[in-house]
This record gives C-alpha cells, sequence and structure tokens, in this order.
C-alpha cells in the first residue's frame, strides 16, 4: 500500500491491490493483507453435504465425541466400536468444501470403553482423549494423540481416576494451557474435575476436585476465555434430575469452584452440552428437557458464578442427542439432535444467535433422512464448517459424518477498515487508486451539499448511521464528496 499527496496538501490517495472487483465510486475497506475490497454484505443459505462412511460396523454403544486439530487442520472423532468388542477407537477426517474424507480408525483402548470425550491441546498440539476404561473396573483414563495426515498415533494411557466413574467431558484452558476432566465419581458420589498437563505424548494430573455433592449425570465442560473460567453444565442424578452449572478456576495443576447454579428446575434434565460463543463472550447451554424438549440457554460468568437468561426452545419434539458447537465464521450456535418425533427419528441442525443473555433459532434442518443416534459436532476453523458426526441406525448402524455450513448475512465494514472510495474502476489484482482522507471524490450522484453521509453496510452512501456506525464525509456538491471530511 503507498500513500500518494494531493497537491501539496493534507488530502491523501492511497495505491494498493484490489482484492475483487472496484467500481467508480465504491466505498472501499482495506483487509488484513494489506488489499482493499468493495463494501458489501456477504449472505450464504445453511446447507448439509451428504454424509460421509467412517465405520462400517455396530460403530458406537454411546456418543460419538469430536474435536478440531489446529496444528493439522483435521478433525479427530472418537467413538466405542460395537463390531470390536466395544473396543474405543478414533479415526481422523479432512474437511474440503461440502464434503469430509476419513482415514483408517486407530485403536487406543482395546477393553471395553465407555464416556468418551476428547479436546485439543492448543499449546501441546495434542488431541487428548478421556474416557471410561469399562474393560478396567471402570477407571477414569486419559491417552494423548498425535494426528499425521490422516492418521493419529497415542501415547501410554494414564488414569486418572482409579475409582468408579462415568460420563467424561473435557475442555482446553487456554490460559493455564491445561485440559479439564470432569466426571461422575460413583465411590464418592460426586461430580469431580481433574487437572492435566500434556507433555509430549503423555500426560498428568493433579488433585481431584468436586464441583457438586451428589452423583451427576451428562456433564459438559467449556473455557469461557473473556472471564477465564471453567464452565460445567450438568443434571444432578436424584430424584428432580435439574440442570446445574459451576464455574471452575485453575491454578497450576489444581482446579476449585463456586457454588453451583441452578439453570433449569421444570422438570428432567438431560444430553446437555455447553459452548462459548467468542463473539458476544458468554457461555450457551443446550439440553433435552422432558418437559418441553430442546432448550437452550445463555450464561454470563462473573467470578466464580454464573447467571443465566431466559430459555429458547430450538425443538418442540421429543428430542435426544443434543449437541453443540460455536460456528466462529457464522457467529452461530449450531445444536444437532435427533427427533422422535418424526419418523425415522431424524437428525436435525439449527444455529442459534446470542444477543445479550438471549439466543434465538433458525428453523431446523434435516442432515440425516434415516435415524441419527449419537450425534456430536465440531467446529473445522479452517474449511469454517461444523462436522457432525453420527450413527446410522437405518443404515445396519454405521458411523458417518458431514459438513455443515451455518446461514449467515454480515458486512465486511467494520469500524476501522473504511478507507475511502476508489477512484476509479478497476480489476480484481490491479493496483487500485483509492480516494482517502480529505480528498474530494467527484464519482457521486444525487447528494445534498452541506449533508453528511454515512456508509451503509452494503456500501452504499446514507444520511443516517448504520452498525457499525462509519463516517464516510460530507458533501460539497450532488457529486461531490470530502472523504472522512
Amino acid at each position: 500500500m503507498r500513500i500518494i499527496g494531493n497537491r501539496g496538501n493534507t488530502a491523501r490517495r492511497v495505491q494498493a491491490v484490489a482484492s475483487g472487483a472496484l467500481a467508480s465510486g465504491d466505498t472501499v475497506v482495506v483487509n488484513t493483507d494489506g488489499t482493499v475490497s468493495v463494501v458489501g454484505v456477504d449472505s450464504q443459505t445453511q446447507n448439509a453435504g451428504s454424509p460421509t462412511t467412517f465405520e462400517t460396523g455396530q460403530s458406537t454403544l454411546y456418543t460419538h465425541s469430536a474435536v478440531f486439530d489446529a496444528s493439522t487442520n483435521r478433525v479427530v472423532i472418537a467413538y466405542t466400536n460395537g463390531d470390536n468388542s466395544s473396543y474405543g477407537e478414533v479415526v481422523v477426517g479432512t474437511a474440503s468444501g461440502s464434503s469430509v474424507s476419513f482415514g483408517t480408525p486407530v485403536v487406543f483402548n482395546s477393553t471395553t470403553t465407555e464416556g468418551i470425550s476428547c479436546a485439543y491441546d492448543a499449546n501441546a498440539q495434542k488431541v487428548v482423549v478421556a474416557y471410561d476404561n469399562n474393560g478396567s473396573s471402570s477407571d477414569g483414563t486419559a491417552i494423548v494423540g498425535t494426528v499425521s495426515g490422516t492418521s493419529i498415533s497415542f501415547g501410554t494411557p494414564v488414569v486418572f481416576d482409579s475409582g468408579v466413574i462415568e460420563f467424561t467431558a473435557i475442555a482446553y484452558d487456554s490460559d493455564s494451557q491445561k485440559v479439564v476432566i470432569a466426571y461422575s465419581d460413583r465411590n464418592i458420589a460426586d461430580g469431580a474435575a481433574i487437572v492435566g498437563t500434556v507433555s509430549g505424548t503423555s500426560i498428568s494430573f493433579g488433585s481431584q476436585s468436586s464441583f457438586d455433592s451428589n452423583l451427576i449425570k451428562a456433564p459438559s465442560v467449556v473455557y469461557d476465555t473473556n472471564a477465564q473460567k471453567i464452565v460445567v453444565a450438568y443434571s444432578r442424578d436424584d430424584s428432580n434430575d435439574h440442570g446445574y452449572a459451576a464455574v471452575g478456576t485453575v491454578s497450576g495443576t489444581s482446579i476449585s469452584f463456586g457454588s453451583s447454579v441452578l439453570f433449569d428446575s421444570d422438570g428432567v434434565v438431560y444430553s446437555t452440552d455447553i459452548v462459548y460463543d467468542s463473539n458476544e463472550q458468554k457461555v450457551v447451554v443446550v439440553y433435552r428437557n422432558l418437559t418441553t424438549n430442546g432448550r437452550a440457554k445463555v450464561g454470563t460468568v462473573s467470578g466464580t458464578s454464573i447467571s443465566f437468561g431466559s430459555a429458547a426452545t430450538f425443538s418442540s419434539g421429543n428430542l435426544q442427542e443434543a449437541t453443540a458447537s460455536y460456528d466462529a465464521n457464522a457467529q452461530k450456535v449450531v445444536v444437532a439432535y435427533r427427533d422422535r418425533t418424526v419418523s425415522p427419528n431424524v437428525g436435525l441442525v439449527s444455529a442459534g444467535t446470542v444477543s445479550g443473555t438471549s439466543i434465538s433459532f433458525t428453523t431446523p434442518l434435516q442432515f440425516e433422512s434415516g435415524e441419527s443416534n449419537f450425534n456430536a459436532t465440531t467446529y473445522d476453523s479452517n474449511a469454517q464448517r461444523v462436522i457432525i458426526a453420527f450413527r446410522d441406525d437405518n443404515d445396519s448402524e454405521k458411523s458417518k459424518a458431514l459438513v455443515y455450513r451455518a446461514a449467515y448475512s454480515r458486512t465486511n465494514l467494520t469500524s476501522e477498515n473504511y478507507i475511502g472510495i476508489a477512484s476509479n474502476g478497476y480489476a480484481s489484482g490491479q493496483a487500485a487508486t483509492i480516494n482517502a482522507k480529505g480528498f474530494i471524490d467527484d464519482n457521486q450522484s444525487s447528494l445534498t451539499a452541506g449533508q453528511s453521509y454515512f456508509v451503509q453496510a452494503n456500501g452504499d452512501l446514507g444520511t443516517t448511521a448504520a452498525d457499525p456506525s462509519v463516517f464516510a464525509g460530507t458533501a460539497v456538491s450532488a457529486t461531490k464528496l470530502i472523504v472522512k471530511g
């Protein structure tokens, strides 16, 4: 990018490479790579690609778990293989456009494996799989995986709890660079959590902490990067089965929790999942409520506590197997689930938009015509799509995955990137001259002299501020505008 003076005064023109075609008089933004583009709105409709089979046998007896490995741009899916003596297996996938392909599944535990969950440790650039090793007294166990190409290799498994555990959930704390595993410890009848440190292909653990003095079911865990806290959502395994959440603080190799907060007391809560919306800096818990079925609530972390907004319903059918991921590209919370009111229990997906302490959802899209069971999702930041894994019970219980794109409509204009107005028409890749601050652009029409104009989301000029509010300049005639006056 080059700045050009204008006859010795303070008015300026800028020369930069056009990214996309520019027309004379277009409002222009500068991109992060230094190129320039016309101000406009990018709109996409939601769609789902065709499913790809990654396991041909009775692929799972329990929920899949999926995570994105950012160091290799691969999707990792962990599951129990019912045709292979209920072994724990992992498969690596590559998303491209609207499809996903897979390598050969790899066994990580050759005994009965339940309660699988996985997370990506960005510091170590490893995948960590936590599970209930049912073939070894239901010990809580974790193992570190290294993705290479379309395969994965594992280190030695490490027991983090030698008691009887159930329902593992795992998340990565990016500030402490640790993983946190939440689970139900049936030996002490507590909801428990433990901090793990990955080193090479191994993992070590600190001491166990309790976040609830009751047995729990269906925990899920996420890291709130704004609050720098771990948040666990779960239901109590008691006569009420209500939904609760607890906020945890990692310090070294330990974690401490504030008091549990009730987020739903209206009937039995099950199948919880929790995600972090990085745009709104909120957590969102999605869950099955046996009274009204699919619900979601927005949570705001403050200190060691959390408060929730009102519940939003994303499914009024007989929902099961709800799972969620945050789509950072579309800035949506994507929820996939099985709807038992639609024969044959089809798979549906809906995208939610957070605003303040509330969330609203799009009309669900059917992603699977057969019975979708044991759903899991993860966001692929490279493909900018959500990957949905599931068991197709109408196709010999094979495990499959597909690519989902959430609908969105957004401008490329921000409060900071407006640079000026194109002086002429330019093809993409050409060096474009942009009339910048103080320059009088004479490529306009129908302006009112003396009137202030603002850049609109679609690139037009208007007399009222849009969102974001960006001042374009002041008109000095019907065809001339002093750029950024």
